[in-house]
């Protein structure tokens, strides 16, 4: 131990510069006369604050990047929690190419932009009374039970008149939706920007969800009428993607929590692999022209305060990602920021930062 303090003692040390590492700063609240101001401090500082600042350095270069085709995947109550609008400025702002998303936030997005409202819950109201009442509880929000069956009225106005020559799937009838509320509603909503800037929004587990059940009672509805049924293929929803994919130079993603949208954006570049391997689909045009791998994530920012050591997909980080084959490494050009924190509290700082920049 005695020889090991006296090498150290007579070493040279480092001095953090010698070795060309970055100084921390501290935060200067004074100096911060804007979002973008307090954002890029952050990420001078450390833990949780130095990822937000990184993660907006990532979003900005994602959304610069003119090359690149940018995924938002959605999933947790994020409407319902009214950062829908939050959404809604990132599509208007050309940060998002495509959305994947809940059935459910979707649902409670079309009903915020349909102009109907959630409650704040109070701590000392009791589940079941809220249930005989007809409230839907979502942490410390309350969903009435009104608002779905207004909902439906309008949903079913939409689709009731399907054309039963015509497949559906989950990005066909938000746009349906999206143009009704561009048709129909002043305000702003995720479907409605979607729509007026021909983003197509995803739900892959559509029927689980408000809208998947509204769907399903419409076809009930029409084949007790004797109408013909409405058939709904998901694989249809798919290909759509993965045709806007394999058409990118380049590929970006912003992940709002984990779920089912994370890893159904995720996987395309393990399904172009498969038909490679497969199919014998050797295309070029699948490739990176420059790495030569398939289709992969080059930018990546996830938002979502799930730890990596349960092992769930929401937690897993995207190191795992890059051994299935699903984001370029970092060592190869890979930008990837990972922020646990709510992502009402960091998304909001993000996203703001970066539309002031994009405004400069």
């Amino acid at each position: 131990m005695k020889h090991e303090e006296s090498i150290r003692a007579h070493a040279k040390m480092s001095t953090g510069h010698s070795d060309k590492l970055e100084p921390l700063r501290p935060l200067e609240l004074e100096k911060c006369n804007s979002v973008d101001d307090l954002v890029k401090a952050m990420k001078h500082t450390a833990f949780g604050g130095r990822n937000v600042g990184e993660a907006a350095d990532a979003l900005e270069r994602m959304t610069r990047d003119k090359d690149c085709f940018k995924v938002l995947t959605l999933s947790g109550a994020m409407t319902v929690a009214k950062m829908g609008m939050v959404v809604c400025d990132m599509i208007e702002n050309g940060m998002v190419d495509a959305v994947i998303s809940t059935g459910a936030l979707m649902a409670h997005g079309f009903i915020e932009s349909a102009g109907m409202q959630h409650f704040k819950y109070r701590p000392d109201m009791d589940d079941v009374a809220l249930f005989e009442k007809g409230y839907n509880r979502v942490y410390d929000t309350l969903e009435p039970e009104s608002n779905f069956d207004n909902a439906y009225k309008i949903f079913r106005s939409q689709i009731i008149g399907w054309d039963s020559k015509e497949i559906a799937c989950s990005h066909k009838i938000n746009r349906k939706l999206g143009e009704y509320l561009h048709k129909n509603v002043k305000g702003r909503g995720i479907l409605k920007s979607a729509y007026e800037r021909n983003v197509p929004v995803y739900v892959p587990a559509f029927t689980d969800s408000e809208l998947g059940l509204d769907f399903a009672t419409i076809r009930r509805e029409r084949r007790e009428s004797g109408q013909p049924d409405i058939s709904f293929d998901p694989f249809y929803d798919l290909e759509d993607y993965v045709s806007r994919i394999v058409a990118a130079k380049e590929l970006g993603i912003f992940t709002i929590g984990g779920g089912v949208p994370r890893n159904w954006a995720q996987q395309v570049g393990p399904y172009i692999d498969l038909l490679q391997w497969r199919l014998g689909k050797g295309d070029k045009v699948n490739m990176h022209e420059e790495t030569g791998h398939s289709k992969r994530f080059k930018y990546a920012v996830r938002i979502c305060p799930e730890p990596v050591h349960f092992g769930g997909l929401s937690g897993c980080t995207y190191s795992e990602g890059v051994s299935w084959g699903k984001f370029v490494p970092v060592r190869e050009g890979g930008v990837q920021v990972e922020v646990l924190d709510d992502a009402t509290v960091a998304w909001p700082l993000i996203v703001k930062a970066v539309l002031e920049r994009l405004k400069k």
